[in-house]
């Protein structure tokens, strides 16, 4: 078995314009703090990252980790969520997602598509340069549209949406093989992987791509009612990656799964910092210490009520009481006797 390795903090919720959450430095700090021994970086924040610079120079790579490691800090993962997400985008929600695209190909979804790849490509050697070995992301969705089927789905709509969608992957998964980076996709609502069966369903079209991995997040499964300490047993081969979130799930006689377009406050499933939500970590924690999970416990506050600095806080200690350090012997190898072959054959009458 294997201990895994943390605390870590995902900054995408914190980066900002005000000090410390302004630049890498700072925030790095800020971060180490708070009794973080890692971070996951989101690629896209300009504030903390230079994705170009970091695809085409180890030097800048290895100055970014080194500023990073003056604050006892290690970089855990770089994130792509918002590129991937532009990977594969239905026209309903060319102007909700638009926001996430360089100002140049805005109102172009081809030109922001092609964009897109090109930004995970990117930070798949970034990641290289970086020495790590697992990027986060989004796998897109060109199918969300019609997950609850009514009308009726024609015959063939979602099968052609997963053939393209591992279409458009599958370049980007062997780059990362070149590479020998994990792509993790974040299992998530509003992505065409957004459970088990969709994410088995884009792993057959991509070949049982060796790179096409998961980041497992149980929020996300409680709010979809699903069995997330299962989850583990299932994927434990492709689980590379770790997002600790908490949330809850309280339905009501007039809401349940779909939240009733209420403001995340209101909605009977919503998430939750660390320890104020339903999901059972100590299970989650112990399942992935069986599993021989060695990644990282990276920390992703999203909560509708607690102060974001007072979550990020309490995730550090949270987790760091979690990790099971996993032991290097049994528990009852005080009573071993020793044996050979011979005498288990006697035990058993067989001599």
């Amino acid at each position: 078995m294997k201990t895994m390795n943390g605390p870590a903090l995902f900054l995408a919720q914190f980066a900002g314009d005000a000090a410390p959450f302004n630049s890498w430095k700072s925030i790095t700090r800020w971060a180490a703090d708070c009794g973080y021994k890692g971070v996951q970086v989101p690629s896209w924040d300009g504030r903390l990252f230079d994705l170009e610079k970091a695809a085409a120079s180890k030097d800048y790579c290895d100055a970014f980790k080194g500023e990073a490691a003056e604050n006892g800090i290690v970089v855990t993962e770089l994130s792509t969520h918002l590129q991937g997400q532009l990977v594969a985008v239905h026209p309903a929600y060319d102007a909700a997602f638009d926001g996430f695209a360089a100002p140049a190909v805005r109102g172009n979804p081809k030109a922001r598509q092609e964009w897109a790849v090109d930004q995970v490509k990117k930070c798949i050697s970034a990641s290289h340069h970086m020495g790590l070995s697992a990027m986060a992301t989004f796998s897109g969705a060109l199918a969300w549209p019609y997950v609850y089927p009514w009308p009726q789905r024609p015959a063939g709509l979602v099968e052609e949406a997963f053939d393209e969608l591992a279409r458009r992957w599958t370049p980007i998964l062997n780059h990362a093989e070149e590479c020998a980076i994990d792509v993790c996709y974040e299992i998530h609502p509003g992505e065409d992987l957004h459970d088990g069966v969709s994410y088995e369903m884009f792993l057959e079209r991509t070949g049982n791509h060796a790179r096409a991995c998961m980041l497992y997040d149980p929020s996300h499964y409680v709010l979809q009612c699903m069995d997330y300490l299962d989850n583990i047993d299932i994927y434990k081969d492709r689980i590379r990656m770790f997002h600790v979130k908490d949330a809850e799930f309280n339905p009501t006689g007039r809401q349940g799964v779909y939240g009733g377009f209420q403001s995340w406050v209101n909605r009977a499933g919503r998430f939750r910092s660390l320890g104020d939500g339903q999901v059972d970590f100590g299970a989650i924690f112990a399942k992935l210490a069986a599993n021989d999970f060695a990644g990282w416990a990276v920390v992703e506050w999203e909560c509708c009520l607690k102060h974001p600095e007072d979550g990020a806080r309490e995730g550090a200690e949270f987790v760091k009481n979690h990790i099971i350090r996993v032991t290097e012997k049994s528990f009852d190898d005080f009573a071993d006797g020793g044996t050979d072959r011979a005498a288990n054959r006697a035990m058993l009458g067989l001599d």
